[in-house]
């Protein structure tokens, strides 16, 4: 177990495994304990950017829920079948007590794969055990079903969603996590209790860092600490990844070290390089081939726009700005009513070396 600990990431090692030992958004964790000690959970919706902690909270309180016997998790390699279509295979990490999965993998299928999940779990009785000698609450009457990327599952879905948790809400409680609530539908959000988790400040993230630092026994400069912040963009997770990043690359750390960016990142600033470099259907072609390759590497399609976005922002004369923005809101749109993301992708470019060439000299 030791050795198990020592090669993990710090980001995993050292993350909180209670709600009184969350660094930041104290009267939230106030609020979470507050509802489980008065004993009916409701359903809950927990929102907020990448990296704020949501899925931290959410396994915090499954422990204050369940005790710590919800860490004992197991992968499945889940097989859904349904009538004669193609099986849907899933991966699903399975505790005593909940289950967690992400539907919207399941692609045009993932209303049956609701349905199917929370059935299944909600006819199963649920293990309750006694209070323990040592005083530790008993476990919640219920099992809880934690859906990640709420957002992302079709209108049929969350509609077959919202029927299902009103039918098993005697056996289960649902815990459903998005980053964009405006995306969730609205009969959906008024069954659940929602509640807003939002980016650490920059203090907030330095304030983490050197925690993590000093259990690690690495001296981190303030400044160094400052730049992270800055550079992660509020974002926990990466923060942290980079803080040891820039150990493994030099140590001991210094103020003015370079910060490393993600691999991604770098590739998109290169490729807006190119596209100011030349705008031509040769060159579409080939900034097309780019764009394919992250989303065959699971970078989301609009995390890639966005980045995209700021890297060509960065370059370009001030005349040319609005209109980049307002054509990257048009495709931004289509490609989130879509379902072939590189085609609108690649549509942002064309027009984009439109506008830029139209105003070059």
């Amino acid at each position: 177990r030791q050795n198990r600990a020592m090669s993990l990431l710090w980001v995993d090692k050292h993350r909180p495994k209670t709600l009184d030992a969350l660094d930041f958004h104290k009267p939230l964790s106030a609020q979470l304990k507050r509802m489980v000690t008065a004993g009916d959970f409701p359903h809950t919706l927990i929102y907020g950017p990448s990296g704020a902690g949501k899925k931290t909270r959410v396994m915090a309180l499954l422990r204050e829920l369940h005790g710590p016997s919800v860490e004992r998790l197991r992968a499945e390699q889940r097989t859904f079948k349904f009538g004669t279509t193609q099986p849907v295979e899933l991966t699903i990490l399975t505790s005593a007590h909940h289950i967690e999965l992400n539907p919207s993998d399941a692609g045009i299928r993932d209303r049956d794969v609701v349905q199917e999940v929370i059935k299944e779990i909600a006819q199963s009785a649920p293990v309750i055990k006694q209070t323990g000698e040592d005083g530790a609450p008993a476990p919640a009457h219920f099992k809880v079903v934690v859906l990640n990327e709420v957002e992302r599952l079709s209108k049929p879905a969350q509609h077959a969603l919202r029927r299902t948790m009103e039918k098993y809400v005697g056996t289960c409680r649902l815990l459903l996590c998005c980053v964009n609530p405006s995306k969730v539908i609205a009969p959906i959000r008024s069954r659940c209790v929602c509640l807003r988790v939002a980016a650490p400040t920059h203090e907030e993230v330095c304030a983490v860092l050197s925690a993590v630092a000093h259990k690690e026994g690495v001296q981190l400069p303030p400044r160094l600490a400052m730049r992270i912040a800055t550079g992660c963009e509020r974002n926990l997770r990466r923060a942290i990844l980079m803080l040891e990043a820039c150990k493994v690359h030099q140590y001991p750390l210094s103020a003015e070290q370079p910060v490393q960016q993600p691999d991604w990142q770098l590739f998109l600033s290169a490729t807006a390089d190119e596209v100011l470099a030349e705008q031509s259907p040769r060159q579409l072609m080939k900034v097309r081939g780019k764009l394919f390759e992250l989303l065959s590497n699971c970078i989301p399609p609009d995390m890639i726009m966005r980045e995209l976005v700021q890297a060509l922002m960065r370059k370009i004369p001030v005349a040319v700005r609005h209109e980049t923005i307002h054509w990257a809101a048009i495709y931004e749109h289509r490609m989130q009513s879509g379902a072939k993301h590189i085609f609108h992708l690649e549509a942002f470019i064309a027009r984009f070396m439109s506008v830029y060439k139209k105003h070059s000299p």
